[in-house]
């Protein structure tokens, strides 16, 4: 992990506001940054090196397949990151915390209550 990454990592790993994140995750034959499982979301951290030459079509053609997934990117550059840590977690905790999970979007019940049929 690069120095920025350490520092987002020691933020996110306590689960501010209950939001759980996981680091190095692999997904789709790619390995995210971190990933958030509750609103399939995966966070880049973008260094100097994602400015060089063919690195933004890769990265773009990279997020473009995850997309195809179901998992939405969001990238930070590492210099926002080392400028205020706290403010790029805090930005990213509260993103996440305000989708709800994948289950929540499902109907408790059957339409017919219960989840049983009745009996002729």
């Amino acid at each position: 992990m690069s120095l920025p990454e350490v520092l987002l990592w020691r933020v996110l790993r306590t689960r501010p506001m209950g939001v759980k994140f996981r680091r190095q995750h692999p997904i789709g034959g790619f390995v995210l940054d971190f990933y958030c499982a509750q609103c399939r979301i995966g966070i880049e951290i973008d260094g100097i090196a994602h400015d060089a030459a063919g690195r933004p079509e890769r990265d773009a053609a990279r997020g473009a397949m995850l997309e195809a997934l179901g998992v939405e990117i969001i990238r930070v550059p590492a210099a926002e990151v080392l400028k205020d840590v706290a403010r790029v977690a805090e930005s990213l905790t509260a993103r996440c915390a305000t989708i709800p999970p994948p289950s929540a979007l499902r109907a408790a019940t059957s339409p017919i209550g219960g989840g049983f049929e009745e009996a002729p």
